[in-house]
């Protein structure tokens, strides 16, 4: 037996609580971990509350990110004793994922903690961290460079919007940040943003096509804010769209793309392949200033997840919530 969250549905209804685990829940695997260190995501908090289809078999443990132990292995990828971390793959929705002490997985699922992290700061990055990256990537491969122009990241005060931010403004990037919490400018400013817009500015629905000013746009939210990025990213620019906070449609015309040339990339950090998992990590261990990682990243305990998880869908969570999973059991 070991401790985590466990979802259940039946006749009487969907639940999620920190209670003792047997073993034989785990999904099948070719690898345990002792999970040391989570995170929670906007993705965990849907599981947790229900509030979204996100879990697709039942009992599960969410939590889609985890760093630990391996503790054993029959994959000969892995040995006993190495330090592991994982993002997505399905983990927390059809496979059970992290926030409990144990997971069993494939080992292909699997990288390698990098030496520049501890696995507490793998978390405070977690799938959040790791997507804001693969954005920041695939507007460096288009070919943005800091001279272009302002680089919009909208959802800013989420865990996506506050590392890439951080990121952005480590490389030279000039970054305007949209958020709902304008109150929350001067924390923004302190991440690295040169300038704080309100979300309203852009989450009302646009014209067709309006003023260019973005070189290139990190979105997080979607819909109506997705389709007036778009709109306004200037000539030959591209948008990296990561995000359905504000909902799943996208309400845009073609205008943006065949008037001005506009990219737009579609990030998914769930099924990456490894090979595009490893640059994301190495950069990462290059680009991302800890100091400022630390500054967006608040610690709980397990028996705090479920209540946390409701207030991160109700935007009243800042940056990245990194969970110790060994309670009192001194994770490193």
């Amino acid at each position: 037996m070991f401790n985590g969250i466990l979802i259940t549905k039946d006749d009487t209804g969907y639940r999620a609580q920190v209670q003792p685990i047997d073993e034989a829940v785990l999904s099948e695997g070719d690898v345990t971990v002792s999970v040391e260190w989570s995170t929670l995501n906007y993705k965990d908090g849907l599981a947790i509350t229900g509030k979204a289809p996100v879990v697709r078999r039942f009992p599960m443990v969410p939590g889609i990110d985890f760093a630990g132990t391996v503790i054993a292995s029959s994959n000969p990828a892995w040995q006993v004793g190495e330090r592991v971390l994982l993002n997505g793959w399905g983990v927390g929705e059809t496979h059970c994922g992290g926030l409990a002490e144990l997971a069993r997985v494939k080992g292909e699922w699997l990288v390698a903690l990098p030496d520049t992290f501890t696995a507490r700061q793998a978390m405070a990055i977690g799938t959040a961290g790791y997507t804001a990256m693969l954005c920041v990537l695939a507007l460096e491969k288009h070919g943005i460079q800091p001279k272009d122009g302002e680089i919009l990241v909208t959802g800013a005060n989420g865990g996506v919007g506050s590392v890439a931010i951080a990121l952005l403004a480590k490389l030279g990037y000039q970054v305007v940040a949209s958020t709902g919490r304008v109150s929350e400018g001067e924390h923004l400013k302190a991440l690295g943003a040169a300038e704080v817009i309100d979300r309203q500015v852009l989450a009302a629905p646009g014209k067709p096509i309006g003023k260019e000013r973005w070189a290139g746009v990190i979105d997080t939210v979607g819909s109506h804010t997705l389709a007036n990025a778009c709109a306004t990213t200037k000539y030959r620019g591209a948008v990296a769209a990561c995000g359905l906070a504000g909902g799943m449609d996208f309400p845009a015309t073609v205008a943006p793309f065949i008037l001005r040339g506009v990219t737009l990339y579609g990030i998914d950090s769930v099924m990456a392949p490894l090979a595009v998992r490893h640059e994301a990590w190495a950069r990462l261990g290059q680009d991302l200033d800890i100091v400022r990682l630390e500054r967006i990243t608040c610690e709980i305990g397990l028996s705090e997840a479920i209540e946390v998880a409701a207030q991160l869908l109700d935007g009243k969570v800042r940056g990245r919530v990194v969970v110790n999973v060994q309670g009192g059991r001194s994770p490193s």
